[in-house]
């Protein structure tokens, strides 16, 4: 077949494998293709910043190696994106940052090895087409809009606000120019962009995929995770993506806590049978939703009602659970807690890129952008000084603050947590992922996530999942949200519940 005659949108990890089950495409048409749709629509959408131009090259390496016979990964000749801040050898990692990237008069930090998530890719077989944009240092949950490669847009409702801050990789997904891609968070930026453009995002547990090789926000909260159009796809790229490495010893947390037969075992029709799943309410947030979002909200219950699950409403009435939640201004309800070691995380992060990176030091890093100081006055990082200790480790990165608060506060939420799981026999939880729409793409508000620093700094898993629309035609999503390593089984009730309802549809896109 053709490129021209292949047809990618909406394209799942299933489909690829199909076709070069049945020989209808070679890998490398399949590349082209997806190269040509890149072509055709990212100069407007801005997701991609940077091109692989060995996509072509690998492609026919995996064409070679199939023809031969020899047995290949699990997306073998799938093609992907990955998040800017991902190292990957050949590529910057520029974090967003004109004062880090060289087409921008900044200093390039170019990586000698691959980042784990990035090796693992390859190691899969996975075509990897290009890096994806981020908002300066990840530090927006809702856009990119001060990248120095210009704001992303939302590939489902352009005017809206495209999620952050793993932005490029959702629009790249959503816009079908990639069947799936690698996000981070530390604070939203897998759920966010995921639930705003209608997609499937993993926030895993905390270490169970490694974040080495990350530019950093807090080693204690940063996970990494996939973005993909359907829950069948996310849970086989976190079946690449997790695991042990000694390169994030951290990561030993998750031995004997992934399923033995895969994160696809427990996908079923049935999954939400008999299950018992608590709602959103003031015990878990003093935020109510907006009456739209309560409507929305109310239409999932009854299609999870459908599928046999028993709804618990509020079950964490009366627990102090939602006290424990300290928002960093009236303005900003991002919880910081856990960012007081970025110094010290960004000094292991320049160190990690090896003696030929142009920056080996957060003591360098920090000359390189003493022009747009992120710490001082009025720089964007500047908020994290009432950490306890972020002062004391910006001044001396090499030793790390001692995170005693951030510590209590994570068993806090556990406890209460896994309290509440326990006495109320419940499964899982499923909130609507925002209490209100999309804000506007150039506007000054934040999205309306309900579950953003309470799962970050417990470190607990959640799935999206897409669940209708608002009246202007922004997505409206589900979070699905469970235990330390529960990912099957939530994305056994995301599936369950994608499968009956199909509210995932591929954008109108304009080229």
């Amino acid at each position: 077949m053709d490129r021209h005659d292949i047809d990618v949108t909406e394209m799942t990890v299933a489909d690829v494998q199909d076709g070069y089950a049945h020989a209808a495409f070679s890998c490398e048409a399949l590349t082209q293709a997806f190269l040509d749709r890149i072509a055709h629509y990212n100069p407007r959408l801005n997701a991609i910043i940077f091109a692989n131009h060995q996509a072509l090259a690998d492609a026919r390496a995996i064409d070679a190696r199939r023809r031969s016979g020899e047995a290949l990964g699990p997306l073998a000749g799938v093609p992907v994106v990955v998040k800017d801040t991902m190292d990957m050898v050949g590529f910057p990692s520029t974090g967003g940052w004109s004062l880090l990237c060289s087409k921008t008069g900044g200093v390039d930090l170019m990586p000698g090895t691959d980042s784990p998530v990035v090796a693992r890719l390859r190691a899969a077989g996975a075509i990897i087409l290009g890096k994806t944009n981020v908002p300066i240092l990840s530090g927006s949950g809702t856009d990119a809009n001060n990248s120095w490669a210009g704001p992303t847009l939302n590939a489902v409702v352009p005017d809206r606000a495209p999620g952050g801050s793993s932005a490029g990789t959702a629009t790249a997904v959503a816009a079908s120019m990639a069947v799936l891609g690698l996000a981070e968070e530390t604070g939203g930026s897998i759920q966010n962009p995921a639930a705003a453009q209608a997609l499937v995002g993993i926030k895993p547990t905390f270490a169970l995929v490694p974040n080495t090789g990350v530019i950093p926000l807090s080693s204690q909260r940063d996970v990494v995770g996939p973005i993909a159009r359907c829950v069948r796809d996310a849970a086989l790229t976190l079946d690449v993506l997790a695991g042990f490495t000694m390169d994030d010893p951290k990561t030993v947390a998750g031995l004997g806590r992934i399923p033995e037969h895969g994160y696809t075992s427990l996908l079923s029709d049935t999954a939400l049978q008999g299950r018992r799943l608590g709602l959103y309410g003031p015990g878990w947030r003093h935020q109510p939703l907006t009456p739209e979002t309560a409507a929305l909200y109310a239409i999932a219950q009854r299609e999870i009602t459908a599928r046999g699950a028993t709804l618990i409403a509020d079950p964490f009435a009366g627990t102090g659970f939602a006290d424990l939640r300290q928002p960093t201004s009236e303005t900003n309800e991002f919880d910081t807690r856990g960012l007081e070691s970025m110094a010290h995380d960004l000094q292991n992060y320049l160190r990690r890129l090896g003696p030929q990176a142009a920056l080996q030091s957060f003591a360098a890093f920090a000359e390189a952008t003493k022009s747009e100081d992120a710490f001082g006055p009025g720089g964007l990082l500047h908020d994290l000084h009432w950490l306890p200790g972020f002062t004391e480790s910006l001044a001396n990165p090499d030793v790390p603050p001692p995170m005693a608060e951030f510590i209590a506060t994570r068993a806090s939420y556990l406890r209460i947590f896994n309290t509440i799981m326990d006495t109320l026999q419940i499964d899982a939880l499923v909130f609507p992922h925002a209490r209100a729409e999309l804000p506007l793409l150039r506007g000054h508000e934040q999205i309306a996530e309900t579950t953003v620093s309470e799962i970050n700094i417990a470190g607990l898993p959640g799935v999206t999942v897409p669940a209708g629309a608002y009246a202007c035609g922004a997505p409206f999503s589900l979070i699905f949200v469970g235990r330390l390593f529960s990912e099957a089984t939530l994305l056994a009730f995301a599936h369950d519940y994608e499968q009956a309802t199909r509210h995932r549809r591929a954008p109108a896109l304009k080229p």
